[in-house]
C-alpha cells in the first residue's frame, strides 16, 4: 500500500469509499510495515502483516492469515500477479477447499496491466521476459486458470491479456473500468506547497510528468524529444518531472543527462515524489500533463490531469488513449524521440482557444467515464453483488 510502488494502491484507495457507500465493506491484507506513515490516513480496515524481504516478496506471516481468514469474506480481489501473495492465495484456496469449507470467497485477479505483451516483447527485457516465461508455466498459469475470473480495468487491457503467453484460459473476463476521486478544489496553498518542493518554479509555464522514474515510462524518451525542440525553439514551457525513483539506476541516468546538459538543467526541474497539496499544485499549475510510456493499463495520473482540466499529451501505449482522442482530450503520439518531439511541437502550435477547449474537453470525459463513483457502479455490476 506504499505510494511509492504506483498506482494499484492509489486505486484501491479510489475505489474502497465508493464500494462503501454501496454497501460493500472492504479490508486490504498487504506486505507492509505496521504502523506505517502513509497507511494512517485510511479509513478502512489495513492488515500489514510486514514488510517481505525477497524480490518474490515472500512472506511466512501470509498463507496462514489466508487460511484462517478467506472464510470471512464474499470476494477476494488479488492485485497484480508475478510475485508470492497469488500464489499464496491459490494455495489457500486450493487447501480450504481439501479441508471442506464452504464460506470460500470467490477469486477475481486483478491484473494492473501485467499480461501486457508489451513486458514480454521489449528489447531491454529479455532475461526478465524469459523468467516470466518459466514462472507463468511453472506457477501464474494455474492461478489464473484456479481464479473465478479476471478483472480488467477497460477493454484494451483485457484483449490485450490474451495474447502475451500460451496457456492463458481464465473462467471468465470482465472490464470492470477504473477511476479516480474528485480531486480537491484548487487552493493558493497547493501552489506554495508545490513552488516549495520545486524550487526554481515560479510563474513560468511548465510541462509536468507525474509517475515513477521507469524505463516503461519513457521518462528517457521524453527527455531526449524536449532536448532535440530545444535546438529548433528558443522558447519552451519547463518541464517538471515528479515522481519516487530518482535513487534507482534508471532515476540516476537520468539526472546525470539533465546535469551535463546546461540547456536541460536549466529547463528540467527533478521534484522527486509529490503528494497532497503539493501533487494537486502541480497539476493546476501546469499547461499540460505529458506521459509517453511504453505501457500503461490505464494511468491514473493521466486521469487525475484530467481532472485538473489539464489536456494531456500521451503515447497510443496507453490503453485509454483512444477515449481522449474521440474526446479531443489531449493529443496522441507514438512512444518515439521523434513522434513526442513532433507532439510536443503541435501542442506548442495550438492557439490558447484550442488548448482551452481541449481543457475542458478533459474535464468533461473524467466525469463521464472516470470518476470512482462510476467505476465501483461498474464493478458491482460486474460481480454480481
Amino acid at each position: 500500500m506504499d505510494p511509492e510502488t504506483g498506482g494499484p494502491c492509489q486505486g484501491i484507495r479510489n475505489i474502497i469509499p465508493e464500494l462503501s457507500k454501496n454497501g460493500i465493506l472492504s479490508e486490504v491484507v498487504c506486505l507492509d510495515k505496521p504502523g506505517s506513515d502513509f497507511l494512517k490516513e485510511d479509513q478502512f480496515p489495513v492488515y500489514a502483516l510486514g514488510s517481505s524481504r525477497t524480490p518474490w516478496k515472500y512472506h511466512p506471516k501470509l498463507y496462514s492469515w489466508l487460511l484462517n481468514h478467506l472464510p470471512q469474506y464474499d470476494i477476494l480481489l488479488v492485485r497484480g500477479l508475478w510475485l508470492y501473495h497469488s500464489n499464496a492465495v491459490a494455495k489457500a484456496i486450493r487447501e480450504l477447499k481439501n479441508k471442506g469449507i464452504k464460506n470460500i470467497p470467490r477469486v477475481y485477479i486483478v491484473p494492473h496491466g501485467m499480461l501486457d505483451p508489451w513486458f514480454q516483447k521489449s528489447n531491454k527485457r529479455r532475461l526478465k521476459a524469459i523468467r516470466n516465461n518459466f514462472y507463468w508455466h511453472l506457477i501464474e498459469k494455474h492461478v489464473v486458470r484456479e481464479a473465478d475470473g479476471m478483472l480488467f480495468t477497460c477493454e484494451s487491457e483485457l484483449e490485450l491479456a490474451k495474447n502475451t503467453f500460451r496457456g492463458y484460459y481464465p473462467q471468465t473476463e470482465l472490464n470492470i473500468g477504473y477511476g479516480i476521486q474528485y480531486p480537491p478544489a484548487y487552493t493558493l496553498s497547493m501552489k506554495q506547497e508545490f513552488l516549495l518542493k520545486s524550487k526554481s518554479i515560479l510563474d513560468e509555464p511548465y510541462l509536468i510528468f507525474l509517475g515513477r522514474l521507469d524505463q516503461k515510462k519513457g521518462v528517457d524518451i521524453l527527455i531526449k524529444s524536449y532536448r532535440q525542440l530545444l535546438e529548433k525553439k528558443n522558447k519552451l514551457p519547463k518541464l517538471v518531472i515528479a515522481g519516487p525513483g530518482i535513487e534507482t539506476v534508471y532515476g540516476k541516468q537520468l539526472l546525470e543527462i539533465v546535469d551535463a546538459d546546461p540547456c536541460l538543467k536549466k529547463h528540467i526541474i527533478f521534484t522527486g515524489m509529490l503528494s497532497g497539496e503539493a501533487k494537486w499544485g502541480a497539476l493546476y499549475g501546469s499547461e499540460a500533463f505529458i506521459l509517453p510510456s511504453h505501457q500503461e493499463n490505464f494511468g491514473i495520473a493521466v486521469v487525475e490531469a484530467m481532472a485538473c482540466s489539464k489536456p494531456v499529451l500521451i503515447s497510443n501505449r496507453i490503453n485509454i488513449y483512444q477515449d481522449i482522442q474521440r474526446a479531443g482530450a489531449g493529443l496522441v503520439a507514438s512512444s518515439t524521440p521523434e513522434d513526442v518531439e513532433s507532439m510536443l511541437l503541435q501542442w506548442l502550435k495550438l492557439t490558447v482557444d484550442k488548448k482551452n477547449q481541449m481543457a475542458a474537453n478533459s474535464r468533461k470525459l473524467f466525469e463521464s467515464d472516470f470518476t470512482a463513483q462510476s467505476a465501483a457502479i461498474k464493478m458491482l455490476d460486474a460481480l454480481k453483488l
